[in-house]
């Protein structure tokens, strides 16, 4: 697998839990707050689904725009992707996980169309992949 670009984040002062989090070319910079269906005070700042829920749908949005160069398209301007991303327990009890759920909006396209350009989008997307496979995560003690 070759890197072609790698952005780094870091969380501080309690993480989701009343804390800050930033890149490290200072372009991205939020404040973080727990809602209160998590059990937190729903305070001013803004949580890691939310964040991920922008980083998929425009991650998704542009394999959408590829899947439909594939297919010798264009995707046009008004195209959007609404993400939902949830916070769940797991099944197995131990830990949590993230539930995502896509939705496509292409005007002037059929239903039957936005589903195969989104099925194309799904395979391409590596927010996708990322959530639908296994992937090791290298975890370092500084």
């Amino acid at each position: 697998m070759q890197i072609k670009y790698t952005a780094h984040g870091t969380a501080i002062h309690g993480g989701r839990n009343g804390g800050e989090a930033r890149t490290d070319d200072g372009k991205v910079a939020v404040r973080l707050s727990v809602p209160r269906a998590m059990g937190g005070d729903d305070g001013p700042g803004t949580n890691p689904e939310q964040l991920f829920s922008l980083g998929y749908s425009a991650c998704f949005l542009g394999a959408m725009q590829s899947a439909a160069r594939r297919l010798g398209k264009t995707l046009p301007e008004g195209a959007s992707i609404d993400a939902e991303v949830s916070f769940a327990d797991r099944e197995d009890g131990v830990g949590f996980a993230i539930v995502a759920a896509l939705t496509g909006h292409v005007p002037g396209a059929s239903k039957a169309e936005v589903e195969a350009l989104m099925t194309l989008a799904h395979d391409v997307c590596p927010y996708s992949n990322l959530i639908r496979f296994p992937h090791e995560v290298k975890l370092t003690a500084a």
